[in-house]
């Protein structure tokens, strides 16, 4: 598994300050992605949607028909698919899957894949390859704690399973999938047992992470939170260089 040259150079961006990587983990559907890509936006920062990452190599198993319980047959994906970024699509072996590796099939395996301790530890490789090359916003459930320790600014995402579940059935509607409300509150209640006990990358909330709820919260007033920290950041991390 790997991503190209070409693509990682796109990752690149000519900001002010020296590279800097800002982790946002948090549950399923608690705003990650949409706060992480217009935090991204209004920085200049890149932006790296890990889950999809693992959402790509899942895609990539159920095309091969690979057996769940076989972890060897899971392990051998990380030497065989490449990934590649293209802004912000992203592509399996030359094929762009960013809207196939949404839909509730992927969902529902990709956890195998993100249990595969192989297989995280390439994607851990991939991300942390691609955050040397430019300032960053990248999400996921172990971005802060695991890929990325040292990040200079960590956020942790929070939001009731209830208001989760509404805003992951508006996605799927918007798909033109239809999962009832009833269907999808279950499958997070029980995606947040599993990732918190995860053999490896479980999700857990860096000591040092500013916490964040959405609940009751717009967008963009998920965002202004987010900018205002990372802005005294920025603004700290200046002044210490300047010292």
């Amino acid at each position: 598994m790997r991503v190209t040259a070409e693509s990682q150079r796109e990752l690149g961006n000519d900001g002010a300050i020296d590279a800097m990587i800002i982790t946002i983990d948090g549950p399923a559907a608690a705003g990650k992605s949409t706060a992480a890509r217009l935090l991204a936006a209004r920085l200049g920062f890149r932006y790296l949607d890990t889950g999809a990452m693992y959402r790509a190599a899942a895609l990539a198993a159920i095309r091969e028909g690979i057996d769940w319980k076989d972890p060897a047959q899971l392990e051998s994906l990380a030497d065989r698919i490449r990934l590649e970024w293209q802004g912000e699509r992203l592509l399996l072996d030359g094929e762009d899957v960013t809207d196939a590796i949404r839909s509730p099939d992927v969902t529902e395996v990709t956890r195998f894949v993100a249990d595969s301790p192989k297989l995280r530890e390439k994607m851990a490789e991939l991300q942390r390859e691609i955050g040397s090359t430019c300032n960053l916003v990248t999400e996921g459930r172990d971005q802060g704690s695991l890929v990325f320790p040292h990040a200079e600014c960590k956020f942790f995402l929070s939001a009731d399973p209830h208001e989760r579940a509404k805003r992951r059935v508006a996605d799927y509607a918007a798909q033109g999938k239809a999962m009832t409300w009833n269907e999808v509150l279950q499958a997070i209640l029980d995606r947040d047992r599993a990732d918190a006990s995860r053999p490896v990358g479980a999700l857990q909330c860096p000591p040092d992470a500013v916490v964040i709820s959405t609940d009751g919260l717009t967008v963009d007033e998920v965002v202004a939170k987010l900018e205002a920290v990372v802005r005294e950041r920025q603004a700290g991390l200046s002044q210490a260089g300047s010292d």
